[in-house]
């Protein structure tokens, strides 16, 4: 499980080569908002930081105007980031409130995850907060179809912030559009070309930031509604277009309240068994003796720890969970926890009964 809200998020930015990654960094650099922010990063010149230099603090440290600390990943991820939070305890940083990692255009984002969330010391004092990534508007159909590491990017994130979009043609960017909706129905979609970037709305608002969790789990089941059923599969067309057919996504709702304990250990053994073909879990749940609902949301063998609401959302009482899998078939999925369901509703009859 994740850290709570009391802990320093960690925001992953990762896009494939050359999807602008670098100038997203150098624009948030700039805000005021990204003053008590630290970011680790390959190499410095790949950044091009020249001119927001104020301090060198060491040979792997920079102090920036903006008051942002940046570091570079000299070795392993998790001796960086252990490292960054013993200086920032003895004082030899600032106090950073936000943590910022860039990933390169290679990477799969999903070992840097489980490093911030499965690493002893890390996970003390780390969460996760939000995973961007950039997509490159004039290239994305072709990255798709050729590069399965910008397909994973796209299913993983949070906030998609399409770059070069006044380099592409519209109808490139409605098919890009398309394509990283059929992939991630759930994806707020940033164009970044042109305008301010809010800083807020890539690195402040996630599941466990009080002020916007709620904004975040309507943006979730906005997307559900499109592929709502009663937790049992329903046909789908087959699509032509799609650039990874072993990616899909699906909502399943139940109508019933569900066993906390039986959903558990249910979804402790689909991620023990097909953890790395499951991208991505969100939800929210009706829970048996729990009168608001619980906020599930996992990515991979990373699971967040559950959010429990102030209130529902709205009048749907609903369980409504999105997945993000690859080589599952949503009846699989559907049938089995549908059957820990019942199971869990025998035996609590039974116990009542006695």
């Amino acid at each position: 499980m994740t850290g709570g809200p009391h802990h320093i998020p960690v925001n992953v930015i990762t896009g494939f080569l050359g999807s602008g990654k670098t100038s997203l960094l150098q624009r948030l650099l700039n805000s005021e908002a990204f003053a008590d922010t630290a970011v680790l990063i390959n190499e410095f010149g790949e950044v091009g930081l020249d001119h927001h230099l104020l301090e060198e603090v060491d040979e792997n440290t920079l102090l920036l105007q903006s008051g942002c600390i940046c570091c570079t990943i000299r070795g392993d991820l998790k001796d960086a980031i252990r490292d960054l939070y013993s200086r920032r305890e003895r004082g030899e940083i600032p106090a950073f409130r936000r943590l910022v990692i860039e990933t390169t255009g290679l990477a799969d984002p999903a070992p840097i995850l489980s490093t911030i969330t499965s690493e002893t010391v890390i996970h003390r004092h780390f969460r996760l907060g939000n995973v961007i990534a950039t997509v490159d508007a004039v290239n994305a159909l072709l990255h798709l179809r050729r590069q399965p590491e910008s397909v994973k990017q796209i299913a993983v994130a949070d906030r998609i912030v399409l770059t070069k979009t006044d380099l592409a043609k519209p109808g490139a960017i409605k098919k890009a559009k398309e394509a990283i909706g059929r992939i991630n129905p759930m994806v707020p979609m940033i164009e970044g070309a042109n305008g301010p970037i809010d800083p807020f709305l890539l690195l402040a608002q996630d599941v466990h930031d009080e002020s916007h969790k709620l904004r975040e789990i309507e943006l979730w089941l906005a997307a559900s509604r499109h592929d709502e059923d009663d937790g049992h599969e329903t046909p789908h067309r087959h699509d032509v277009n799609r650039h990874d057919k072993r990616i899909a996504a699906f909502a399943l709702t139940f109508d019933k309240p569900m066993d906390w304990t039986a959903f558990g250990i249910w979804l402790t053994m689909l991620l023990q068994s097909r953890g790395e073909d499951v991208l991505r879990v969100k939800g929210i749940l009706n829970v048996i003796g729990v009168a608001t609902p619980v906020v599930i949301h996992g990515v991979q063998h990373v699971v967040h720890t559950p959010v429990h609401m102030k209130d529902w959302p709205d009048d749907d009482r609903r369980s409504r969970i999105v997945f993000i899998v690859r080589d599952i078939a949503k009846a699989e999925i559907a049938d089995s926890l549908s059957a820990f369901n019942a199971v869990a509703r025998d035996l609590d009859r039974e116990e009542d009964a006695a």
